[in-house]
């Protein structure tokens, strides 16, 4: 049992820091084609804007936690909103910086994963983000974010051990696409929304008031990390 265990720790190590070979250039051009399909149809992107909002609202309490706040709770609805709930000074840099997370986590998450997959690290990539997902799980506090995040959590899991590296990689390229690609959009949904004047509560909104800095510049940036995101992770994609 010893020797088991011995031998099977270091393999795992090296799947964890080893590299693997990147994916045919068509492979990365097909996932990137699929993340797109998924994203632009308006019909689409209502079932998978959920795993930008697992990426948005998994960005606010990260950042909080990283910021000293105690984070409370998670709720994701099937409206594709969601609710992160932290405790702390309702004022300063934590509190900025955590409101700012929201919109901008999923395009950064890509971008992060943009630079592994570029690395070879494919099998490190799948197994970060299983462990974000388990680790956001433990905060959910209603049964669809339950049910969303076990859902994204176990495709996770399920490529990384089971499937081989060919499918590893086009998975772990249609993900990283998915969230370059999806992190463009709530941005102008926002934008929309605050012309229509239903959005009086947003994060751009709520930024302006902590910062006294308007909301259509918070806005921008949102708009400015998304694209730039994109336009770089995109490049490490395509030259990986």
């Amino acid at each position: 049992m010893d020797s088991l265990a011995a031998t099977a720790l270091p393999d795992l190590w090296d799947r964890l820091t080893g590299t693997q070979p990147d994916p045919d250039l068509w492979v990365v051009l097909a996932t990137a084609a699929a993340a797109f399909a998924a994203v632009a149809p308006h019909a689409l992107w209502r079932v998978s804007r959920n795993a930008i909002t697992i990426a948005h609202e998994g960005g606010h309490g990260l950042v909080a936690l990283l910021t000293g706040r105690q984070l409370t709770g998670i709720r994701l609805h099937s409206d594709t909103s969601g609710l992160t709930v932290s405790r702390g000074k309702p004022y300063g840099l934590g509190m900025i910086l955590t409101a700012a997370a929201g919109y901008t986590a999923p395009s950064l998450l890509g971008l992060g994963g943009a630079a592994l997959l570029a690395a070879g690290r494919i099998t490190l990539l799948l197994w970060v983000a299983t462990a974000l997902l388990v680790a956001m799980l433990v905060m959910i506090r209603n049964a669809y974010g339950v049910l969303t995040v076990v859902l994204a959590g176990g495709a996770f899991l399920l490529v990384s051990w089971l499937a081989g590296p060919q499918v590893q990689a086009a998975f772990a390229y249609a993900v990283v696409w998915f969230l370059l690609l999806g992190g463009v959009r709530p941005p102008f949904e926002l934008q929309a929304k605050r012309v229509r004047g239903q959005a009086g509560d947003s994060d751009a909104d709520q930024l302006a008031r902590l910062t006294h800095v308007p909301a259509g510049l918070w806005l921008f940036l949102f708009y400015a990390v998304s694209l730039c995101s994109v336009i770089g992770g995109g490049r490490w994609l395509l030259q990986g």
